[in-house]
């Protein structure tokens, strides 16, 4: 039996069979997706392979290359999209025992992929700097999970996001072949395995930008309607002088459901979350005041009365926790772009208000200041999510699919040639997470639903 074959091959490198243990490995976080949550039910590894070493990486691969077993890369499992949840058995790769910080130098940090963030953060925190960006997931995510699976994050309203040129200094990939290789990506080649959910090679080594520490201060501010903090959310995006690390707006009653936030906000008041360099607060004030609001919540970050750190209720973590009050509420995944970035989110919302209450987030993509965002929708049936991707779409706007579970399917990432020919060098057999980005398209196992979605970004041939 390949299996077998596969486990045997792997003396000295820690493997588990016990149907327990490789459960809880084939679960991530796509239980926030009803959808996912039925599509992906009941998908579950063979086995789970815990490499130490780039080496056992190596050999991992050499393995499954000759025993033609399928690895299913993973991190510490965050993933919205079941990205590391299996579609077709073999062995789990868990990479979280890869880890530690290698370096870090003026403007940059190195680690191995299974380092998890907030140990980055913290290396780099030693020596004056910080991350960039990073996701609201930094406490339990990896910096290859992140790099692999990942956007954007707290940050990218200033920085952009990770497929941003010089978001990502490097990249360290093992292929699956015969004899694997060591293949070193970096500046823009970085882009090419960027968001593949570990089908485009193993990522054994990470090398992100950091930027100087900053005294940043969080600010919960109620607003009296939606459209005043969406304004202000689009203001503190764009005021060029004015340090920011975060700005989302809510409206209400998403306030209401995220239950920590709740004691801070009156009824019927819409809210924006940001996060301030403390130097820049005076300024943040007036622009709260010229929009009819208060600051009625903050502090230092992770220091605010509402017992955690702000970026916690913010992208994914938005729906997260907002699910613990109302767990039949779901979402979609609109990109707002246009010269008059608010007066275009006010337009989207004026015609699909009534699905919901809207979130937005605000952030870089590329040179522009964009949304991304939707209402929030009382999950009945796809046909219920599908009137609101139907809308946006009808309204010009590109809409990517969190309840997609591979890259094609949720829209997130540019394919073309160069991608296309790095797949079939790197994994000649297509043993990487299987059926979620082949290099023929017709190939990928078709777990969309039946979403009418269109993804962010304009792709090529493939």
């Amino acid at each position: 039996m390949a299996l077998t074959g596969f486990l045997e091959a792997l003396d000295g490198i820690e493997v588990t069979t016990d149907p327990k243990v490789v459960k809880a490995k084939s679960r991530d976080w796509h239980f926030i997706s009803p959808l996912l949550s039925k599509t992906l039910d009941g998908l579950v590894a063979d086995a789970v392979v815990t490499p130490r070493t780039p080496a056992e990486v190596r050999a991992v691969a050499a393995a499954a290359h000759a025993q033609g077993v399928a690895l299913t890369p993973r991190g510490t499992g965050t993933a919205n999209y079941g990205q590391s949840v299996p579609l077709h058995g073999g062995a789990m790769l868990d990479l979280s025992k890869l880890s530690g910080v290698i370096e870090v130098g003026p403007g940059f940090i190195r680690a191995h992929a299974g380092t998890r963030i907030a140990d980055l953060e913290a290396a780099a925190a030693e020596t004056g700097q910080e991350l960039r960006f990073f996701p609201t997931t930094k406490k339990q995510a990896t910096i290859g999970g992140f790099v692999t699976g990942g956007t954007g994050g707290v940050g990218s309203i200033t920085y952009g996001v990770l497929r941003d040129p010089g978001n990502i200094r490097g990249l360290k990939v093992v292929t699956v072949e015969e004899t694997p290789r060591e293949i070193t990506l970096t500046g823009r080649d970085t882009a090419i395995v960027q968001h593949s959910y570990g089908t485009l090679g193993i990522v054994t080594e990470v090398e992100m930008p950091l930027a100087p520490k900053r005294d940043w201060q969080e600010a919960l501010v109620t607003l009296p309607d939606y459209p005043a903090a969406v304004r202000l959310a689009v203001a503190i995006g764009q005021a060029p002088g004015l340090e920011k690390k975060l700005a989302s707006a809510y409206e209400w009653p998403i306030g209401d459901w995220l239950k920590p936030l709740a004691p801070f906000i009156g009824e019927g008041r819409s809210i924006v979350i940001a996060m301030i360099e403390a130097a820049s607060m005076p300024l943040l004030r007036e622009m709260v005041a010229e929009a009819g609001g208060e600051i009625t919540a903050g502090g230092p970050e992770g220091q605010a009365p509402y017992g955690r750190p702000i970026w916690e209720f913010a992208f994914g973590h938005t729906t997260l926790q907002a699910q613990k009050t109302r767990d039949d509420i779901t979402e979609i995944e609109g990109l707002f772009s246009a010269p008059d970035l608010a007066a275009r989110i006010l337009e989207v919302h004026a015609a699909i208000g009534k699905t919901g209450p809207m979130r937005m987030e605000i952030r870089r993509w590329g040179a522009e200041l964009v949304g991304s965002g939707s209402t929030f929708v009382t999950f009945t049936d796809e046909a219920a999510v599908n009137e609101v991707v139907t809308a946006m779409r009808a309204m010009g706007l590109k809409v990517a699919n969190p309840h997609a579970s591979n890259v094609r399917g949720v829209g997130k990432k540019t394919i073309g040639p160069r991608e296309i020919a790095f797949k079939r060098e790197v994994d000649p057999k297509g043993l990487l997470n299987p059926g979620r980005f082949e290099a023929e398209g017709a190939a990928d196992t078709v777990i969309d639903r039946h979403l009418d979605t269109d993804g962010w970004l304009d792709r090529q041939a493939g």
